[in-house]
């Protein structure tokens, strides 16, 4: 069973909530996704769900930020500044969010199989969508998914560029046992990791969404790994670092078995959610699909982090601003290879929860 231990005091403020849902009335495999704030319910019920419509992009309107809005401090900042506070910048991982084709059932699974809590739940049935948050522990300290179900899609295109999420575990071949016991897809089977010690297995949510159980101790982030395919290594790996400030962790190359993989992130794999990017010998592109759309990371200034993004060579989809209606300040981009990330303003983000 997983096992969590308290995290510290001193850990960062989580993002409410940033989903993107496909409109229904769009192609099932051409989603222009729809960004909205999943967990500020009451501010949405003040301001109607125009403040929704506003937010969304690829083809739909965005409110135009005022002049005001944007930070003094980047216009004076030089490109190696701005660089450079990337690295002292308080951020976390918060979220990932994805589509499933049945909420109840995925939930069901999540919990009784992977020993996750279902944190919160809302429907928004004016923009025919619903979000579930589980997790290992609250928001405001821990990495949690986000569930979103369009309604009347049953079905996603998972591609082949998403991996897996990965799961920390006391005993993997108990858990395994129990979610075979309970119908669940086992993929691979407990056991050594391909040239190494470390006990792993892979088993299928009922979306086909892949979950590697990883036998380790206890630990306060138990949901510790989103694995993403890229097509050049060192290239994501100087984007990361740059743009998004986290730390090379380590790399691990296997000939044998012709890939490579990089963990990047804001802490110890043992202690913190990280990135696993890998990298698959002569493979450069891949299919993204339309089922996961994103990460959500923590900051405390989205101008600063905007800017960075552009210097790094990522591209900014959403330029930093507040959002309509509830001044929560974010920006979204996305990294060489199409990857879609969203920060969110610590301080705002910490207001909302109050």
């Amino acid at each position: 069973m997983v096992r969590v231990v308290p995290m510290a005091s001193s850990v960062r403020p989580t993002l409410f909530s940033l989903t993107f849902s496909p409109p229904s009335s769009l192609p099932l495999f051409n989603p222009s996704p729809r960004l909205s704030l999943s967990g500020a319910v009451s501010q949405f019920h003040n301001f109607g769900l125009k403040a929704s419509r506003l937010l969304r992009q690829d083809g739909y309107p965005v409110r135009a930020m005022a002049s005001g809005d944007v930070s003094q401090s980047v216009a004076a900042a030089s490109p190696e500044n701005v660089l450079e506070w990337v690295k002292q910048d308080k951020r976390r991982m918060l979220h990932v969010v994805y589509r499933v084709g049945d909420l109840d059932r995925t939930i069901k699974f999540y919990t009784e199989c992977l020993g996750m809590k279902l944190l919160r739940k809302r429907d928004i049935p004016e923009e025919r969508y619903t979000n579930a948050f589980l997790g290992y522990g609250p928001e405001d300290s821990h990495f949690v998914i986000e569930l979103t179900y369009n309604y009347g899609v049953d079905k996603y295109d998972i591609g082949t560029g998403f991996g897996h999420f990965g799961i920390a575990v006391d005993d993997v071949v108990k858990v395994v046992e129990l979610i075979r016991a309970k119908g669940g897809k086992i993929t691979r089977e407990p056991g050594p990791v391909k040239g190494g010690r470390s006990v792993i297995a892979f088993v299928e949510d009922p979306d086909g969404y892949k979950f590697e159980l990883i036998e380790r101790g206890p630990t306060p982030e138990p949901l510790c790994q989103v694995m993403l395919r890229v097509g050049d290594l060192n290239r994501s790996i100087e984007f990361y670092e740059k743009a998004f400030g986290m730390e090379l962790l380590r790399t691990r190359d296997n000939p044998e078995y012709k890939y490579t993989v990089a963990m990047v992130g804001y802490g110890p794999e043992d202690k913190s959610t990280v990135l696993e990017l890998t990298y698959n010998y002569g493979v450069t592109e891949y299919d993204k699909g339309n089922a996961y759309a994103q990460i959500a990371v923590g900051t405390d200034d989205v101008y600063k982090t905007a800017e960075a993004i552009k210097l790094a060579g990522g591209n900014v989809t959403r330029e930093p601003g507040p959002l309509p209606g509830i001044n929560t300040k974010i920006t979204a981009c996305l990294d060489p290879d199409g990857w879609k990330s969203v920060f969110v303003d610590n301080v705002d983000f910490l207001k909302e929860l109050e």
